[in-house]
């Protein structure tokens, strides 16, 4: 028998969404996202049956943070929840067409805010056209659903929690960027660097040769078993802005390590803050 994940339910197959799709306690959302804001033309333009369109630039962040795409608030996530026709008791499927970041980072944000019955289509959007299923065009205006937002603090950890946490034996901490990054020698920040004691385990690396499918179980636990990650200790996962940290979050979810945090701010603040410490 081949090895299978320890959470399968928490990742979709195409025959599973389309079996699923019609019922009404299923909500499927197309997190396709464009640096250009195209991605809802081309929502309009063809999609999953069924599916609703989420912004989680415009819907799922606080514009008040200084620090970028910082996780909304209770109240403005369960708005857009409920505008998107998610409400309490339902089964979200998210999808996209780039290896899965942005659906992830829904996944993440749904399950911050107590919201466990959601899954990320593998493969996504083009592992939906390629196995030629029928796609729509049409603009479906969801019922009003009711969101109960349930914060769960220790999934999103803020800069002076990340703090608190260096050189603690009992966690783990993953950079999530790419390697140039994790060693200082790019980026964007007034600083290069890491975090104390990260280890690198790049996003990118999380999804096969056709960059939309997830690596197989054992390969995945390979991965981060080289980067000995450990399922006894709290393992917090940062990137540049909480993308990236949130498709390592999900596949470590996948794997069953049990208590799984993403450092939000990340680098963004991090690297920015001259009275915190970095590596290189």
């Amino acid at each position: 028998m081949p090895p299978t994940f320890v959470r399968p339910e928490l990742l979709a197959t195409v025959d599973w969404v389309a079996e699923q799709a019609p019922r009404s306690s299923v909500r499927i959302l197309d997190c396709r996202w464009r640096p250009d804001l195209t991605a809802r033309r081309l929502f309009a333009e063809a999609h999953i049956p069924g599916a609703v369109f989420l912004d989680w630039m415009t819907d799922l962040i606080d514009p008040e943070d200084p620090t970028p795409l910082q996780l909304a608030g209770p109240d403005r996530f369960s708005a857009a929840m409920a505008r998107a026709g998610v409400g309490d008791g339902m089964t979200v499927v998210c999808y996209d067409d780039t290896g899965s970041l942005y659906a992830s980072r829904v996944w993440w944000s749904l399950q911050t805010y107590g919201f466990d019955s959601a899954r990320v289509l593998d493969g996504g959007w083009p592992a939906w056209v390629a196995s030629g299923r029928p796609s729509s065009t049409a603009q479906v205006a969801p019922e009003p659903a009711t969101f109960t937002p349930r914060l769960d603090p220790r999934r999103r950890l803020s800069t002076a929690d990340m703090r608190g946490l260096i050189g603690a034996r009992s966690v783990e901490v993953v950079d999530a960027r790419n390697p140039s990054d994790f060693a200082g020698q790019q980026g964007d920040s007034p600083r290069l660097g890491r975090l104390p004691g990260a280890v690198n385990v790049p996003a990118v690396l999380l999804t096969a040769e056709d960059g939309q499918h997830f690596l197989p179980p054992d390969q995945l636990a390979s991965l981060f078993g080289r980067a000995g990650l450990s399922r006894d200790r709290r393992i917090v996962v940062y990137d540049a802005s909480g993308i990236g940290a949130a498709k390592v979050a999900f596949a470590l979810a996948l794997l069953g390590y049990p208590d799984v945090a993403v450092y939000d701010a990340g680098w963004a603040e991090w690297g920015a803050r001259v009275d915190l410490p970095v590596n290189r």
